[in-house]
């Protein structure tokens, strides 16, 4: 079991963060997921038609994260909120990345909903996972680049198991060691805001739809939330 935690200390700085974790058990990553396939190519279609676009930097949703971004010393526009580089990637392009089921599943809950998300395989986890603030002696080995090794600065937020970080600048990149594989079998996946008083509904919405996505393709799926009044999460 892991537990999800947020620490008090970023807690304290965002009051009104809620974060869902949805998670999956047994998944059957090699199998067709024929309904993720046509959330993609409903969403494409309906940017192709002018009916839809990707939130941006003036929506509110990106906004936040931009703002709690430079609190915390990063510049956004060099370093963007996952959503936000999904949502630019998707306008330029017309189309959303295919990486495997799983993967692909939470993207396109993501931009549809303007919300950050990401994953991990929880067999590679160590320990529990904490929402923190880095103290600079972390390590991380991003996505796709096995062989490098970064150190997150003092102060900035990550998420992080007993081994070292898996997620740098709250949710702008995760980490090489707990990727989500065709091979995962037991997932954790989250979506995140940081104004639940404006967006809790839109949350929940995405979460719902991504454990619907899921539920077709895994033994068991649950939902559960943290914020600061709950800061923790067992899965």
């Amino acid at each position: 079991m892991t537990t999800f935690r947020i620490s008090p200390t970023v807690a304290e700085a965002f009051p009104d963060t809620l974060i869902a974790v949805v998670t999956a058990i047994g998944l059957r990553g090699h199998e067709p997921w024929l309904a993720t396939v046509t959330a993609q190519q409903d969403l494409e279609q309906q940017l192709a038609d002018g009916a839809w676009q990707p939130a941006d930097e003036s929506d509110p949703r990106i906004e936040a994260w931009h703002t709690a971004y430079r609190s915390f010393g990063t510049n956004p526009r060099r370093i963007r909120p996952s959503v936000d580089a999904l949502g630019r990637r998707l306008a330029k392009k017309g189309t959303l990345p295919r990486i495997n089921p799983a993967v692909d599943s939470y993207n396109t809950v993501s931009v549809r909903h303007g919300l950050p998300a990401g994953a991990f395989d929880l067999d590679q986890v160590t320990g529990d996972i904490a929402i923190r603030y880095a103290d600079g002696s972390e390590t991380f080995t991003p996505l796709g680049e096995p062989d490098t090794t970064e150190h997150p600065k003092p102060g900035e937020i990550i998420y992080t198991d007993t081994t070292d970080v898996l997620t740098r600048h709250w949710n702008h990149r995760d980490a090489h060691r707990t990727r989500v594989t065709e091979d995962s079998t037991h997932v954790a996946f989250v979506l995140e805001t940081l104004h639940a008083t404006r967006d809790g509904h839109l949350i929940k919405t995405a979460a719902g739809q991504l454990q619907d996505l899921l539920t077709e393709h895994s033994a068991q799926t649950a939902v559960q939330y943290l914020s600061p009044t709950h800061p923790q999460a067992s899965t």
